[in-house]
């Protein structure tokens, strides 16, 4: 079992940067597969924006943060980060960290991941 804590978000200003945490705590993501960021805005949908896989670092990004954000892992401090640069005020959501042990599957649905955390709030005044 991984348990997800999410930290560093906050209110930045369009243009800015904003750099998210994701710690497994209590543990390592040596079992899991797959990490992923995924947001919510009000009145929107829960949607995918990174992924990366444990092992291998593969990444992806959904269409409207490429250039922008970089996901990235670091293995040794079991941590897995977003940095998001060039903040657009549609980038205001919530952002998850979840995590999936399975080996196959659509890594950017969120039925595909077993654990989650607890979100952070990321809001981008224009």
């Amino acid at each position: 079992q991984v348990q997800l804590v999410e930290s560093g978000g906050g209110l930045v200003q369009a243009g800015g940067s904003l750099r998210l945490s994701c710690a497994a705590a209590g543990g390592t993501f040596s079992t899991v597969t797959v990490v992923g960021w995924f947001r919510q805005a009000p009145g929107k949908e829960r949607d995918v924006v990174a992924t990366i896989t444990w092992s291998g670092g593969t990444t992806y990004y959904a269409g409207s943060v490429k250039g922008r954000f970089t996901i990235s892992r670091d293995n040794a401090k079991n941590t897995v980060h977003l940095q998001m640069n060039s903040l657009k005020p549609d980038a205001t959501a919530v952002y998850y960290c979840a995590a999936a042990g399975k080996r196959g599957g659509n890594w950017n649905r969120e039925e595909f991941y077993d654990y989650w955390g607890q979100g952070t709030q990321v809001t981008v005044s224009s």
